[in-house]
């Protein structure tokens, strides 16, 4: 995990998350007047961006799409406290593929998902956890700050995040990791990090998926009443205390996840 840190002392790598930031928050700006819900999220063609490259530059990329979705919001009109909780998800949502398919590839990273329908399952094994997280984090801080529910935005941001990601992801990840292979821009090339022993990566990934899709599942069961809690909060101050409560147990399990692999 130190190389989320480390990586600012190296050139390379913040050129990276600055080429990521840029891009990500030049796709999305465009759709900011397609909203979803008003001032909170909108369709987003551009969520592939932090998927691919997350597993492409690692940190980086993760830094990147934080700082990309800020931007996003800052000239999209739709700045407020809760782009603090975009920076998160969004950060989290680029470092959970680099956390379960990139240590362990090494230099070669991004090779093998897309590369063959075993590739692409692994893709997807990804974007699963990785579209959770970002919604569980996202979700919970909003209806903390009683703007929106967790159930209508979480659900949201992880239907949009799951399904752009899939579709649009192998295709973007086959057109453009071949050109960062050759420029020798790989995060395994930029940087070195030591590989975890398998063991510690199996339980790292099973702490990362239990708790990203934990999070997800146990804010919307309160928020839309199923364990208690009302669906349509909106309003400043309608926040619930059970997703208050309830969510955040299960993103230190994640991040418990993250830092084993």
């Amino acid at each position: 995990m130190r190389e989320i840190v480390t990586m600012w002392s190296n050139t390379r790598m913040v050129v990276l998350a600055a080429l990521t930031a840029a891009l990500y928050a030049a796709l999305l700006i465009p759709f900011k007047p397609i909203p979803i819900i008003p001032g909170f999220t909108e369709i987003r063609p551009a969520v592939a961006v932090p998927l691919v490259f997350g597993l492409l530059f690692g940190p980086a990329g993760a830094w990147g799409s934080g700082l990309g979705n800020v931007i996003g919001d800052f000239f999209g009109g739709t700045l407020s406290l809760g782009s603090l909780f975009g920076f998160a998800g969004n950060f989290l949502f680029a470092l959970t593929p680099y956390k379960l398919l990139g240590p362990a590839a090494g230099a070669d990273a991004g090779a093998t998902p897309a590369a063959s329908w075993r590739g692409t399952a692994l893709f997807a094994a990804a974007a699963v956890p990785a579209s959770a997280a970002c919604a569980a984090t996202i979700g919970w801080g909003v209806d903390l700050l009683g703007l929106v529910p967790f159930a209508a935005l979480g659900a949201v941001i992880f239907v949009n995040n799951l399904v752009v990601g899939l579709t649009l992801g192998p295709v973007l990840l086959r057109l453009v990791r071949p050109r960062v292979a050759a420029w020798h821009l790989l995060w395994g090339d930029v940087m070195d990090v030591p590989t975890p022993p398998a063991r510690r990566r199996r339980l790292g990934a099973l702490l990362i998926w239990g708790g990203a899709v934990g999070a997800l599942a146990v804010g919307l069961a309160i928020s839309t009443g199923v364990a208690g809690g009302e669906l349509f909060r909106f309003g400043v101050g309608a926040s619930s205390s059970g997703v208050a409560a309830g969510v955040p147990p299960l993103l230190l399990l994640f991040l418990l996840g993250v830092l084993l692999s």
